[in-house]
């Protein structure tokens, strides 16, 4: 080692007295903007809108299975990301009424799937269409 001044360490003692909370944090996580993150939530939340609509009108309109028709979406979330969307759905009625079986109104969805993925991909602006996860829950009486 060379004996330069400028680079001779300093062992004075710590640079405080006392370790703050903050202490031992890198400064760019420190005060990085989370701005980011809201903005991609905002996309996730206008996505599962716009999926919604789409799943809604092709159970009225494009899907000519008669179970599918009496279908609503309860609800699109991203599961866990934006690339896979996890699809509540709901019977219009009684599902004892409209003589409909549960497992046999998840075999349809399955059977309709490459359907519904089109319809979505077809409403929404990605590269990718998501993939669809399908959630049967029995009708539920609408609260007052």
């Amino acid at each position: 080692m060379s004996s330069d001044p400028r680079r001779r360490r300093h062992d004075d003692g710590p640079p405080c007295d006392e370790f703050g909370p903050d202490d031992g944090i890198d400064p760019r996580l420190l005060f990085r903007n989370d701005h980011r993150r809201s903005n991609d939530d905002r996309k996730n939340r206008q996505l599962c809108a716009q999926a919604a609509q789409a799943l809604t009108f092709a159970f009225t309109g494009v899907c000519r299975d008669p179970v599918l028709q009496l279908l609503d979406v309860t609800s699109v979330e991203p599961a866990p990301d934006a690339r896979r969307l996890h699809v509540i759905v709901e019977p219009l009625g009684e599902l004892s009424e409209l003589r409909l079986d549960l497992a046999d109104v998840r075999r349809r969805l399955a059977n309709a799937h490459g359907i519904l993925r089109e319809a979505v991909a077809a409403a929404v602006r990605r590269r990718r269409a998501p993939d669809l996860v399908f959630e049967v829950r029995p009708y539920s009486e609408p609260s007052s």
